[in-house]
């Protein structure tokens, strides 16, 4: 698939009313924000474009996160949750019993850590709910490949992001969080004005053709075009936060 340069959107760009963007890898540079970032957001709420974060960080993180950028709402733990701008979360999996899915959680990566010693628990698990995070950094993607088929033989799905690797619910996507929430939170917005942005293959289900029709990946994604399906259609020069401000700067631009 041949990802086409930023500047090709063209008239796509008149339906965009709302951004969905993964934040580690897109949104940061250096895993930090920037102020041209925080710039570009508020470009965002200038041209009444909604911005909804979308990714795979703890419930606890995303819970404080929300409060401080001037986002409509996040999705937080790759469509395990929703939390509005103010207000309680919404559980988007259906998990009946929390306690018991999280000792489920626990005992599969207890088995995966049998196989593959080395493997680090991430440190916000604590903070989590409907997955369970180890560090991503020392695997190769014959590890990563091999822990996702195991993690699928148990009945779990299993994505990785430039952070963490996250054993989770099947079926528990950022496309299919992103599609529940706008049903159930967005009724004016339809899929055809939804434009996501991403940057790892955290984020492939974002770039799915059959689900949204505009999507886009910071230059880092090029790092990753061998090891997924799903390559978003258009691409920015620059990677990181500064891809983000790529695009804001076409999305601010009168329509």
């Amino acid at each position: 698939m041949v990802l086409l340069p930023l500047q090709d959107l063209g008239n796509a760009l008149s339906a965009v009313g709302l951004v969905a963007s993964d934040v580690d890898g897109t949104l940061t540079r250096h895993e930090k924000f920037t102020p041209e970032l925080l710039n570009a957001i508020a470009q965002l709420q200038q041209a009444k474009i909604q911005l909804l974060l979308v990714t795979g960080r703890s419930a606890g993180w995303v819970d404080a996160l929300r409060y401080y950028l001037p986002v409509t709402g996040a999705i937080a733990e790759n469509g395990g949750l929703y939390y509005p701008a103010l207000g309680p979360y919404q559980l988007l999996s259906n998990i009946p019993d929390i306690g018991i899915h999280r000792q489920k959680l626990r005992s599969a990566f207890a088995m995966l850590k049998q196989q593959y010693p080395h493997l680090q628990e991430s440190s916000d698990n604590a903070f989590r709910l409907t997955d369970w995070t180890f560090d991503v950094e020392g695997l190769s993607q014959t590890e990563l490949g091999a822990i996702a088929t195991q993690c699928q033989q148990w009945g779990w799905s299993f994505t990785y992001s430039t952070v963490q690797c996250h054993i989770k619910p099947a079926g528990q996507s950022k496309a299919q969080g992103i599609q529940q929430v706008l049903r159930q939170q967005f009724p004016n917005i339809n899929l055809n004005q939804v434009l996501t942005i991403g940057d790892s293959p955290n984020d492939e289900t974002m770039f799915d053709p059959a689900i949204f029709t505009v999507s886009v990946g910071v230059a880092n994604i090029l790092n990753y075009r061998t090891q997924i399906q799903h390559l978003p259609q258009f691409v920015t020069d620059r990677p990181g936060a500064d891809g983000f401000c790529e695009l804001v700067a076409l999305l601010s631009k009168p329509r």
